[in-house]
């Protein structure tokens, strides 16, 4: 439609940060949401009001319940060209391959002016950024999360019995006998970072996995970008994949140099970038301090 500057993201789409747990950045990622023309039942009026007789076969509606099944058909577009994707696979794939650039080249634009002073989006306000559907079918590497990694998570973020546990997971044996790190050590596509409250130099370190479902003998470098006042070291800063399917680990451990209150934030990316040129798997870096 030629409309500049696009995609934006819209002032109704639901925003972080996640106050449920801190050290995991919401939202994942955002796509369609406004304006959505779609099929119409017809049992009610477009306007949903009884005194509303019309029965169309289409309406337009905005909403996130619009944006949703636009990236839950991505997913299923997606496990299509992969079936031996696991969720999260397919998750990660989508998720750090989308952009948060408009198209004139801009960084996104937050409607509601969630970001900062000039009405620029942020992770909290986009996530990952933007689906792109053609990238995420060869995202290169994913972050693959299997079903006990969540059960050690949940048993992580604390509050949760192991009766609860084994009805969120429908696993009647789950019990709660390994537990992460940190909430943060998840094997997510995404870091949200909290430092200590009004503390300088303070140290934070997650570990994470990537698994190659690129080429064999792929080989990535990493580039992380953000404040100056936060320094990040990345080890290893190379990896190398001998085979499609080889799994490598790495840490990344974030010290921030400077105080931070509790309504401060500042944001960052770590890219790993294929040495041919091919994948940048991107994810986003929300920090704060004592949320």
């Amino acid at each position: 439609m030629d409309v500049q500057p696009a995609p934006v993201v819209a002032a109704f789409s639901s925003r972080g940060p996640n106050r449920q747990v801190p050290q995991l950045l919401k939202p994942d990622v955002i796509g369609p949401g406004v304006n959505i023309l779609a099929g119409w039942t017809g049992s009610v009026g477009p306007t949903g009001l009884t005194i509303d007789e019309r029965r169309p076969a289409f309406n337009i509606l905005s909403g996130t319940s619009m944006s949703c099944p636009h990236i839950s058909g991505l997913a299923a577009f997606v496990k299509a060209a992969h079936p031996d994707w696991s969720p999260s696979a397919i998750k990660s794939a989508l998720m750090t391959t989308a952009y948060a650039l408009d198209n004139t080249g801009s960084p996104l634009f937050d409607a509601a002016a969630g970001g900062n002073a000039n009405g620029t989006a942020t992770p909290w306000s986009f996530g990952s950024g933007h689906v792109d559907p053609v990238k995420a079918l060869s995202p290169g590497l994913v972050y693959d999360t299997s079903v006990d990694d969540y059960v050690a998570f949940l048993c992580t973020v604390g509050g949760a019995s192991p009766r609860q546990v084994q009805a969120i997971t429908g696993a009647p044996n789950a019990t709660c006998q390994r537990k992460l790190s940190s909430p943060g050590d998840l094997n997510y596509p995404s870091f949200s970072v909290v430092f200590g409250l009004r503390k300088s130099h303070t140290t934070v370190t997650y570990h994470r996995e990537l698994t190659n479902v690129g080429a064999a003998g792929s080989v990535y470098t990493v580039k992380v970008t953000g404040p100056p006042s936060i320094v990040v070291s990345v080890k290893p800063a190379r990896l190398v994949f001998r085979k499609a399917g080889d799994k490598v680990r790495y840490t990344v451990t974030f010290k921030s140099t400077a105080q931070g209150g509790p309504m401060d934030a500042a944001f960052g990316w770590l890219a790993w970038s294929s040495v041919d040129g091919e994948h940048d798997v991107r994810s986003p870096i929300s920090y704060t301090w004592g949320m």
